[in-house]
């Protein structure tokens, strides 16, 4: 039995091609890029093109691009480091209710240490009211926390009315991108966005690096202290194999980015299709237009979790009740109680499917065919 793979939006396979520009690098490079010396200098030399090309990609300077271990530090650099540096200008902080845990629990240790955090409901469709961050934000706002597509729902969150509205606002504006990066154009510029987090697992790069965009005007303090590394931003001898497999990844995302939007609607509707015609009862979580390509969720009513995620595992199926960080919980999902309410059941019947390079037409299919297989013999 083949083992299929549907969790894309936790991790994904590391390309080849990316692979095959690390290599070489582990023997070859191996100096720390700080050195003055000629071993040191070819290490900079690498780490600077990887900066460099990255930063391209979604319209910034090299100098804004801070490489971090991963998605979780660079949130925790961008809210908490700006919270910090800004306290003089006011202490008001304005996310959501579906962030991420690792901006959302960031958010909430700023709380303790007596920062005021204003979270936004979402509406049923999955995204906020701008007349909400509107009536939200006061003269003492000094940062907005708002990401550009849900980790559990695939949901975009509008953007550019977010960035538009703050351009006359003291506030800066940090979105987390780690699901968007590489499949939604992200021109920062254009955007208005001030800060920005990424990882490199979440396309196809290797894990254990990610950056944070900061905008060369924002004050920002470090969470850490060591070295002069990053501009002062983040301590620490760079990770340059895995920035420039992290450069590589990037380069591929945006030179496949139309081909792989296509592919992955494609194994979304192929899929949803199979349910369908199998007579499967579900409901889509959120706005299926307002979604990535990448991700769909799915409430399977007279199911649960639990029981969902077992029989899939046993069937060879991978897929996740949500975020990949709270794996294990029997909480219900905090994104889909924040669309639907505590009590509703589609926070412990549903189930997150994410699509990607280790999917094809034949594997998709035979996924849904499967599990179309479970759900009726678990409601019947």
């Amino acid at each position: 039995m083949e083992q299929i793979y549907l969790d894309h939006a936790a991790t994904t396979p590391i390309d080849k091609q990316v692979l095959d520009v690390m290599y070489p690098l582990y023997t070859n490079v191996f100096g720390n890029p700080s050195s003055v010396h000629s071993f040191g200098r070819k290490a900079r030399q690498y780490l600077d093109e990887a900066r460099r090309n990255i930063a391209k990609s979604m319209h910034a300077d090299e100098k804004e691009i801070i490489f971090t271990s991963g998605g979780t530090e660079a949130d925790n650099l961008a809210i908490i480091g700006t919270a910090l540096a800004n306290q003089q200008k006011g202490n008001h902080i304005i996310t959501t209710t579906q962030e991420h845990h690792a901006a959302l629990y960031t958010s909430e240790a700023l709380e303790e240490k007596g920062f005021e955090v204003t979270y936004l409901p979402v509406n049923k469709d999955g995204q906020i009211n701008i007349e909400d961050l509107k009536d939200a934000l006061t003269s003492n706002t000094i940062l907005v926390s708002i990401m550009s597509v849900n980790n559990e729902t695939g949901i975009i969150q509008p953007i550019q009315e977010i960035g538009d509205l703050l351009r006359e606002h003291q506030a800066y504006f940090h979105t987390d991108a780690v699901q968007a990066f590489g499949l939604l154009d992200m021109n920062i510029k254009q955007l208005g966005i001030d800060l920005l987090s990424a990882s490199s697992h979440k396309m196809n790069g290797p894990k254990g690096i990610g950056l944070l965009y900061a905008n060369e005007d924002v004050k920002l303090n470090p969470l850490q202290y060591g070295g002069e590394q990053e501009r002062k931003r983040r301590p620490g001898t760079e990770n340059v194999i895995s920035a420039v497999g992290f450069q590589k990844a990037v380069e591929l995302a945006m030179k496949n980015k139309e081909e792989r939007i296509r592919k992955y609607n494609q194994y979304k509707n192929q899929f949803l299709s199979i349910l369908t015609e199998n007579g499967v009862n579900y409901k889509i979580n959120g706005a299926s237009e307002a979604a990535i390509a990448s991700i769909v969720n799915i409430s399977f009513p007279g199911t649960n979790v639990e029981k969902l995620l077992t029989n899939f595992d046993l069937a060879g199926i991978a897929a996740s009740s949500g975020s990949a960080c709270t794996a294990g919980s029997v909480e219900p999902s905090h994104v889909l109680t924040a669309l639907y309410g505590k009590e509703n059941e589609r926070t412990r019947n549903s189930i997150r499917f994410s699509f990607g390079m280790a999917n094809t037409t034949e594997n998709v299919e035979d996924a849904a065919n499967r599990i179309a297989k479970i759900i009726k013999r678990l409601t019947t």
